[in-house]
C-alpha cells in the first residue's frame, strides 16, 4: 500500500512538472503571436499577454487532463450498472476551489494595473482634472490644460490648423524639464490625422519617429472623442476634445507601421488612418530638413472623396453624416 501511495505521489508530482513546463513553453510562443515590438513599452504588453496565456493553459491542460484520466481510469466497468459511491460534500476542497480562482483574479488585475500604470495611459477619470507629469518606467501620458497664459508663440502659418498647434506646442512646455525629447504635435479631427514637428515648422500626414528616442506627442482632438492605437507599440490612448494629452513612447524598430483611431468618431471613422515611418534619427532629420523646402498643398483625404461620392449620386442614402473637415494644409501629405 505505502509503494502504491507513493507511486501514486511521483505520478502527480511528474505531472504537474510536465503540465508547468508546457504551459510556459506556450507562453513563450504567445510572443510570436502579436506583431514585431516596435516600441521600448511593447515588452510590458507582450509579457502581459504571455504571463496570461501560460495561466491560461495550465488551466485548460489541468482540467482537460483530469477529465482525460478521469474518463481513461475510473469509467464504469462493461455491465455495471450500480451507482458510485455516496461522497457527500468536502468543505476543505470547497473552500480551497473557491480561494484559488479568487487570489488569481487579483493577481491578475494587480500585474495588469502595475502595467497600465507603467503604460501611463490615461482614462476619463485621469483627465477630468490637472495632472502634474508623472515619471513611469517606460512611458507616461499627462493632461495639461490649454496655456492661455503663456507667451504668444506666433501664428505658424499652416492653414486652419495653426491656432490649435499653436495652443498644443505652449501646452507641451508645462512638462517636467527632462532630458531632450522629440515634441510632435497630433490633431486629430473628422476624418483624418495631422502632425506638426516644432523643431522645422513641418506638418504632415505622415507620422515620423526617431528610433531610440524619447518621443513625446501632444495629442488633441478638434471635435470628438478619438483613439491614437498603433498595434505595433502597443500603445492605445483616447483623445478628448478641449484636452491636451501628452504622451510618451520609445520606437525602437525602424519600418513602417500603421496608425488607427481606435474610437468610433462618426461615418467615416475606418478611414482615418495614417503610416508611421520610425527611422534613424540621421534619416528623420534629413526628412525633416527636406519637408520643411516643400510648399504646404491639401492632403489628401479619403474620406472627403468618399463623402463627394455619396453626395453626388442620383440616389439619396437614407442617413444622414457629418460632413468631413477640410483637408489641412501640410508640408508632406505622405
Amino acid at each position: 500500500m505505502k509503494i502504491q501511495k507513493l507511486l501514486k505521489i511521483l505520478t502527480l508530482i511528474t505531472s504537474a512538472i510536465a503540465l508547468t513546463t508546457t504551459s510556459l513553453w506556450i507562453g513563450k510562443q504567445a510572443y510570436s503571436w502579436l506583431p514585431p515590438e516596435a516600441a521600448a513599452e511593447s515588452r510590458l504588453v507582450d509579457d502581459l499577454f504571455s504571463f496570461l496565456v501560460t495561466l491560461g493553459a495550465f488551466i485548460f491542460l489541468g482540467v482537460t487532463g483530469t477529465l482525460m484520466y478521469s474518463i481513461i481510469f475510473h469509467r464504469a466497468k462493461k455491465g455495471e450498472i450500480c451507482d458510485g459511491p455516496p461522497i457527500e460534500g468536502n468543505v476543505t476542497l470547497e473552500v480551497v476551489w473557491t480561494a484559488i480562482p479568487i487570489l488569481l483574479v487579483f493577481w491578475i488585475a494587480g500585474y495588469s494595473y502595475q502595467i497600465y500604470e507603467q503604460m501611463g495611459i490615461q482614462g476619463p477619470n485621469h483627465l477630468m482634472h490637472l495632472h502634474m507629469p508623472m515619471g513611469m518606467e517606460s512611458a507616461y501620458a499627462v493632461t495639461v490644460e490649454d496655456a492661455g497664459n503663456q507667451e504668444d508663440t506666433g501664428t505658424r502659418g499652416r492653414g486652419d490648423a495653426g491656432n490649435i498647434f499653436d495652443n498644443i506646442s505652449a501646452s507641451s512646455e508645462i512638462a517636467s524639464n527632462l532630458e531632450h525629447i522629440e515634441q510632435i504635435d497630433v490633431l486629430a479631427k473628422q476624418w483624418a490625422w495631422v502632425f506638426h514637428y516644432p523643431e522645422k515648422n513641418v506638418t504632415s500626414t505622415e507620422l515620423h519617429l526617431p528610433s531610440d528616442r524619447r518621443v513625446r506627442l501632444a495629442l488633441r482632438s478638434e471635435d470628438v472623442l478619438h483613439g491614437f492605437y498603433v498595434p505595433a507599440f502597443r500603445l492605445k490612448q483616447d483623445i478628448v476634445p478641449n484636452k491636451t494629452i501628452n504622451f510618451e513612447f520609445t520606437p525602437i524598430r525602424s519600418g513602417k507601421y500603421r496608425l488607427t483611431d481606435s474610437q468610433y468618431s462618426g461615418t467615416y471613422f475606418a478611414t482615418m488612418q495614417a503610416d508611421v515611418v520610425v527611422e534613424s534619427p540621421e534619416d528623420y532629420h534629413q526628412w525633416l530638413a527636406k519637408a520643411a523646402t516643400h510648399k504646404p498643398s491639401p492632403a489628401s483625404n479619403q474620406a472627403a472623396s468618399e463623402y463627394a461620392q455619396v453626395v453626388n449620386q442620383s440616389f439619396p442614402t437614407g442617413w444622414a453624416t457629418v460632413a468631413p473637415a477640410e483637408a489641412p494644409l501640410v508640408n508632406y501629405p505622405g
